[in-house]
C-alpha cells in the first residue's frame, strides 16, 4: 500500500467513520494516459452514516473536501461510490 493510499484512507476514516472503505489504486490501468503515474487514479467505495439524507452530489462533495489536498496534488482521478448504511 502506497503513501497516498494510506493518507487518503486515514483522512476518510477520521472524517467519516465509514463502516465500509474500499480504496483501489487503478493507476496501472492508465499507463500511457496523460497524468498517469504512481498513485494517480483511484476507485473508492465508501459507506458511512455521514451520507444519510444527502444526495449523490453532496456525498461526492463531502468526500472531495476531505481529500482536497490529495486531489490538488498527486491524485488525478477519483471514482466515488458513496453509500449510506443499508444501501447496496
Amino acid at each position: 500500500m502506497g503513501e497516498v493510499v494510506r493518507a487518503m484512507e486515514g483522512k476518510l476514516q477520521a472524517a467519516l467513520s465509514p463502516s465500509r472503505l474500499e480504496l483501489r489504486d487503478e493507476s496501472s490501468r492508465h499507463a500511457g494516459h496523460a497524468h498517469a503515474g504512481v498513485e494517480s487514479h483511484f476507485d473508492l467505495v465508501i459507506e458511512s452514516a455521514a451520507f444519510q439524507g444527502l444526495g449523490r452530489v453532496a456525498r461526492q462533495r463531502l468526500v472531495t473536501r476531505v481529500l482536497a489536498e490529495e486531489l490538488a496534488g498527486p491524485v488525478h482521478a477519483l471514482s466515488i461510490r458513496a453509500l449510506a448504511p443499508g444501501e447496496g
